[in-house]
Protein backbone atom coordinates (compact mmCIF):
# COMPACT_ATOMS: atom_id res chain seq x y z
CA UNK A 1 0.00 0.00 0.00
CA UNK A 2 1.15 3.80 -0.97
CA UNK A 3 1.43 6.47 1.59
CA UNK A 4 0.50 10.12 1.19
CA UNK A 5 2.01 12.53 3.84
CA UNK A 6 1.50 15.97 5.10
CA UNK A 7 4.75 17.09 6.69
CA UNK A 8 4.87 20.06 9.04
CA UNK A 9 1.28 21.46 9.19
CA UNK A 10 1.49 24.51 11.29
CA UNK A 11 -1.66 25.29 12.79
CA UNK A 12 -2.74 28.21 15.65
CA UNK A 13 -4.97 27.18 18.52
CA UNK A 14 -6.05 26.77 21.83
CA UNK A 15 -4.71 23.62 23.32
CA UNK A 16 -3.43 22.93 27.01
CA UNK A 17 -4.72 22.41 30.27
CA UNK A 18 -3.36 25.13 32.11
CA UNK A 19 -5.78 27.85 32.82
CA UNK A 20 -3.20 29.97 31.12
CA UNK A 21 -3.03 28.15 28.08
CA UNK A 22 -6.85 28.51 27.06
CA UNK A 23 -6.98 32.18 26.80
CA UNK A 24 -3.95 32.36 24.25
CA UNK A 25 -3.25 30.68 20.75
CA UNK A 26 -0.22 28.53 20.52
CA UNK A 27 1.17 26.64 17.26
CA UNK A 28 0.95 22.77 17.02
CA UNK A 29 2.62 21.28 14.19
CA UNK A 30 0.75 18.29 12.21
CA UNK A 31 2.86 15.43 10.39
CA UNK A 32 0.38 13.09 8.95
CA UNK A 33 0.69 9.85 6.86
CA UNK A 34 -2.27 7.58 5.17
CA UNK A 35 -2.15 4.35 3.42
CA UNK A 36 -3.55 5.20 0.10
CA UNK A 37 -3.57 3.15 -3.35
CA UNK A 38 -2.25 5.63 -5.26
CA UNK A 39 -2.17 3.39 -8.87
CA UNK A 40 -5.56 4.75 -10.01
CA UNK A 41 -4.54 8.03 -10.16
CA UNK A 42 -1.00 7.12 -10.94
CA UNK A 43 -1.79 5.23 -13.90
CA UNK A 44 -4.12 7.65 -15.75
CA UNK A 45 -2.50 10.52 -14.17
CA UNK A 46 -5.59 11.36 -13.01
CA UNK A 47 -6.10 14.24 -10.45
CA UNK A 48 -9.78 13.01 -9.29
CA UNK A 49 -8.50 9.53 -8.60
CA UNK A 50 -5.87 11.13 -6.48
CA UNK A 51 -5.96 11.85 -2.49
CA UNK A 52 -6.93 15.44 -2.46
CA UNK A 53 -4.03 16.54 0.26
CA UNK A 54 -5.18 20.12 -0.18
CA UNK A 55 -9.02 19.69 1.01
CA UNK A 56 -7.19 17.52 3.90
CA UNK A 57 -5.02 19.60 4.86
CA UNK A 58 -7.82 22.27 4.97
CA UNK A 59 -10.28 20.23 6.95
CA UNK A 60 -7.11 19.15 9.51
CA UNK A 61 -6.41 23.02 9.81
CA UNK A 62 -10.28 23.90 10.25
CA UNK A 63 -11.10 21.34 13.07
CA UNK A 64 -7.68 22.44 14.49
CA UNK A 65 -8.61 26.12 14.98
CA UNK A 66 -12.15 25.45 15.90
CA UNK A 67 -11.92 23.24 18.62
CA UNK A 68 -10.21 23.27 22.19
CA UNK A 69 -8.98 20.53 23.56
CA UNK A 70 -6.85 20.28 26.57
CA UNK A 71 -4.66 17.37 25.38
CA UNK A 72 -2.34 16.70 22.07
CA UNK A 73 -3.61 13.07 22.89
CA UNK A 74 -7.33 13.96 22.94
CA UNK A 75 -6.49 16.61 18.89
CA UNK A 76 -4.36 13.58 17.36
CA UNK A 77 -6.90 11.03 17.97
CA UNK A 78 -10.27 13.90 16.79
CA UNK A 79 -7.89 14.38 13.27
CA UNK A 80 -7.30 10.46 13.16
CA UNK A 81 -10.86 10.04 13.37
CA UNK A 82 -11.81 13.03 10.95
CA UNK A 83 -9.40 11.83 8.13
CA UNK A 84 -10.68 8.22 8.59
CA UNK A 85 -14.32 9.49 8.19
CA UNK A 86 -13.97 12.20 5.02
CA UNK A 87 -11.15 10.23 2.66
CA UNK A 88 -10.68 7.18 1.05
CA UNK A 89 -7.89 5.93 3.26
CA UNK A 90 -6.82 2.85 4.91
CA UNK A 91 -4.94 3.78 7.78
CA UNK A 92 -3.67 7.37 9.23
CA UNK A 93 -0.82 8.18 10.89
CA UNK A 94 -1.48 11.51 13.39
CA UNK A 95 2.43 12.81 15.20
CA UNK A 96 0.97 16.09 16.57
CA UNK A 97 3.95 18.30 17.93
CA UNK A 98 3.29 21.06 20.94
CA UNK A 99 6.27 22.94 20.25
CA UNK A 100 6.25 25.16 23.33
CA UNK A 101 5.47 23.01 25.88
CA UNK A 102 8.79 22.33 27.62
CA UNK A 103 11.46 24.52 28.23
CA UNK A 104 14.83 23.69 26.46
CA UNK A 105 12.85 21.07 24.09
CA UNK A 106 12.06 21.22 20.21
CA UNK A 107 8.49 20.15 21.14
CA UNK A 108 6.29 17.11 22.77
CA UNK A 109 3.89 15.32 21.69
CA UNK A 110 2.20 12.18 20.41
CA UNK A 111 1.87 9.45 17.43
CA UNK A 112 -0.93 7.36 16.77
CA UNK A 113 -1.81 5.35 14.09
CA UNK A 114 -5.50 4.45 12.91
CA UNK A 115 -7.17 2.03 10.95
CA UNK A 116 -10.40 2.11 8.54
CA UNK A 117 -12.73 -1.04 9.75
CA UNK A 118 -11.85 -3.87 6.88
CA UNK A 119 -8.68 -1.94 6.58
Amino acid sequence: MDKVFVQGLEVLTTIGAYEWEKSIKQKIRFDLEMRHDNRPAALGDDLTKALDYASLSQKVTHHAEQNHVELVETMAEQIAQLILAEFPVHSVKVRLTKPSAVANAAGVGVEIERFAHGS
